[in-house]
């Protein structure tokens, strides 16, 4: 593939580059799976506007995958933070008290008050 159809491409849209400071561009290595994704559909007769769509559809299916992930990872960790203040107020000692209250996090807080109005 030509350095002009890689300009060409970017210059669509269909490919993404970072600058260097001396405006070189640079590709990541996902540039690589991008080009054999528009090089397949163009020898399938795909006109570039419709692999943009394409590409397009594809980048927001990634992104909400990565976004699931990175929620289920939070709620993960406020889960374990849950449980461990859940397991020093179990002790009912005044030094755990204050202990919960210096590791609870705005969210972890929001997270148990939500839980505390679903049990009542």
């Amino acid at each position: 593939m030509t350095k002009r159809t890689i300009d060409h491409y970017t210059n669509l849209g269909l490919l993404h580059a970072e600058r260097s400071p001396s405006n070189y561009r640079y590709y990541d290595i996902s540039a690589v799976s991008r080009l054999e994704f528009i090089e397949n559909h163009k020898k399938n007769g795909m006109p570039l506007s419709e692999i943009k769509q394409l590409l397009h559809k594809k980048d927001l299916e990634e992104a909400e995958e990565i976004d699931v992930l990175e929620l289920r990872l939070k709620i993960k960790g406020l889960q374990e933070e849950v449980s461990d203040v859940l397991a020093q107020l179990d002790k009912k000692d005044e030094n755990n008290h204050e202990y919960v209250k210096k590791q609870v996090s705005s969210e972890s807080m929001s997270l148990i008050q939500a839980l505390l109005l679903l049990l009542n």
